[in-house]
């Protein structure tokens, strides 16, 4: 690919740390504006988007050619768990969730779940994938996060994400590991409410992140970080937006130099305590490299967006630095937007690898 960042202009900039969900079952109505016009980084699909295999493969081929003229390819994600977290079409059988995996101790079983969803979503065309959870399981398993995580056990979290982690990548899909610095902590869904933990920081080092720091010596790529709010370290801020907990927390205390990707910015919690630009500039400000929304970039938060960093109030400089890790990144896992072919035997080649394991 080999893209410069002073090849690209401050509006290419803004469009590659923006990935877009397309929470509708409408999906092309607005890609031409996303893609041709706003040239976002990526598209997150969701299974309201297609009904088949085909319709998937017709929807990601179409937003790689709409992307082909651009200077940079375009990120094809899922949120893509197994279990009750599945945005594949029905012909394709469900793995079962991460807990359930994880309750056989086998780490071949293991090995082979995150062969076989890698391989699913390579052969769709997915280049990133929002998984494994690396939480501690806390709840039960209806909780946000519940049966969602591989267990109450760290040691056994640090192993089996990290398997899952791994068997993504060797596919060259992005795995963005999720939800740092541990959704376990929380009682509520960060989805409708921002969770405060009031466990000191040294205690949820010692625990919660445990796993995420595991993850990032075996080589993580990406980092989601969540809408929790941690009083021990910024009682003003959620850590998706918190300057002071990314650059302590993820940069200096981990050495860590790879993405940082929020959760959605548009999650009704966010949007009623800041509004939704508000959100999004203090995401840009507090040093996300991506920052992921449904369907709202418009030609208003580009505005404003570029008079902020008209302003200063969002450096230009962080920008580039931010840009420059989606490119190596891009780079790094061979991002390109090339068609996608159907293949008449994946879904009977997958499915039959599923039958084989044992749930």
């Amino acid at each position: 690919m080999g893209i410069n960042i002073k090849d690209l202009s401050i509006e290419e900039k803004i469009g590659q740390m923006i990935i877009v969900g397309l929470d509708t079952t409408e999906p092309y109505a607005r890609l031409e504006e996303l893609i041709i016009k706003h040239k976002v980084g990526g598209i997150l699909l969701y299974k309201k988007n297609y009904k088949t295999y085909e319709e998937m493969v017709k929807l990601i081929n179409y937003i790689k050619k709409l992307n082909s003229n651009n200077k940079v390819p375009i990120l094809i994600c899922i949120d893509q768990e197994g279990g009750r977290v599945n945005r594949m079409p029905k012909e394709f059988l469900n793995i079962p969730p991460a807990n359930t995996i994880s309750n056989y101790n086998n780490e071949d079983i293991v090995k082979k779940s995150g062969e076989i969803m890698a391989e699913m979503l390579s052969s769709v065309g997915i280049n990133l994938n929002f998984a494994p959870v690396l939480d501690i399981k806390r709840f039960n398993n209806n909780h946000a996060i519940g049966d969602r995580a591989f267990s109450d056990e760290i040691e056994q979290i640090k192993k089996y994400a990290t398997i899952i982690m791994k068997e993504l990548q060797h596919k060259n899909i992005i795995s963005v590991i999720k939800h740092f610095p541990g959704h376990g902590l929380t009682v509520s869904d960060t989805h409708f409410k921002i969770p405060v933990v009031k466990k000191n920081i040294e205690d949820i080092e010692k625990n919660d992140m445990k796993p995420f720091e595991e993850a990032i010596k075996k080589g993580a790529d990406a980092v989601l970080i969540s809408h929790m709010k941690i009083k021990d370290v910024d009682s003003k801020n959620p850590v998706s937006i918190s300057r002071r907990f990314i650059c302590k927390y993820l940069r200096k205390k981990y050495r860590y130099n790879g993405l940082i990707v929020t959760d959605d910015m548009r999650m009704r919690s966010m949007r009623l305590k800041y509004g939704e630009y508000k959100a999004i500039q203090k995401a840009f400000q507090a040093g996300n490299d991506i920052i992921v929304f449904k369907n709202i970039i418009n030609d208003k938060i580009y505005e404003k967006l570029l008079k902020d960093i008209k302003l200063q109030k969002i450096k230009e400089s962080r920008i580039n630095k931010n840009v420059n890790r989606v490119l190596k990144m891009k780079e790094k896992y061979k991002i390109n937007d090339k068609e996608i072919n159907i293949d008449n035997n994946l879904i009977d080649r997958i499915n039959n690898q599923i039958k084989k394991l044992p749930f």
